[in-house]
């Protein structure tokens, strides 16, 4: 296995990435040095002890798609392949067979978990038709005699539908105004998985900023689909100020009278 490994600008330098806190970007970077020739590793928790990770900031990792996590607990790094280059006289392949075969690898080089149902959930694109020039058009499949051989498989045209309506029994904590003067809701359920990922934000009274920031600001007010990544920068941007008081945050020294 190589003990050198790359990190693409377009990766590390992208909004998505910096806009987490900085306990979360570490710790991409310490998984990316100890996984394998094919961005697999199987010791997260081990690393994370190691840096001082928190199981918050692998949960980010995965929920931002940095990493694709598989049930048995190994992990990939999706953008491996955009990050890393090998010459195959100094590859070896990974020893995870059997979740190497569920991954295809995109246009752009990352990695993406292959579909076995038919089937769409929430998570997928429906296809309905032939390729126009706004989707990429083909995947390379990956498989146990990926090296020096791929197989193309062409794509038809896929449209994804708007995010799903959430169930009406949710508690609607507060709304935020969109470009469209529409309200956003934000739910009960929302709030305390941002608490446990933003252990050092007061999640409700930041959102209670951007409210106001946005009722201030009209002509900066988010899309429907951009709403949710503004809330997560805006969060993870304020974790970040909360580590960095409470390291340089002097002690506190009671005061005694003296008689």
């Amino acid at each position: 296995m190589a003990e050198r490994r790359m990190f693409s600008k377009t990766v590390v330098d992208s909004d998505a990435f910096l806009d987490m806190p900085l306990s979360t970007q570490a710790l991409y970077f310490h998984l990316s040095m100890r996984a394998d020739d094919d961005g697999f590793l199987n010791n997260t928790k081990r690393i994370q002890r190691l840096i001082g990770a928190t199981d918050d900031d692998l949960k980010l990792l995965i929920m931002k798609r940095f990493v694709i996590p598989f049930e048995d607990g190994i992990v990939v790094i999706k953008h491996w392949r955009m990050n890393n280059y090998l010459r195959k006289d100094r590859y070896t392949q990974t020893v995870y067979q059997e979740e190497f075969a569920m991954l295809s690898v995109k246009e752009d080089g990352s990695y993406a978990l292959e579909e076995t149902s038919g089937i769409p959930d929430g998570n997928q694109c429906v296809t309905v038709g032939i390729p126009d020039g706004n989707q990429l058009a083909t995947q390379v499949r990956l498989g146990k005699d990926r090296i020096g051989k791929v197989s193309i498989e062409s794509s038809i045209n896929t449209a994804c539908p708007e995010p799903e309506e959430p169930a009406p029994d949710r508690e609607q904590v507060i709304s935020l105004t969109l470009n469209d003067r529409s309200e956003f809701w934000i739910y009960g359920d929302q709030v305390e998985q941002w608490s446990q990922l933003f252990p050092a934000v007061d999640v409700l009274q930041e959102l209670r900023k951007m409210k106001s920031w946005l009722d201030s600001n009209p002509s900066r007010r988010k899309t429907k689909r951009g709403i949710l990544r503004f809330v997560n920068s805006w969060l993870s941007r304020e974790q970040d100020k909360g580590k960095l008081n409470y390291r340089t945050k002097a002690p506190q020294i009671s005061e005694v009278d003296s008689w």
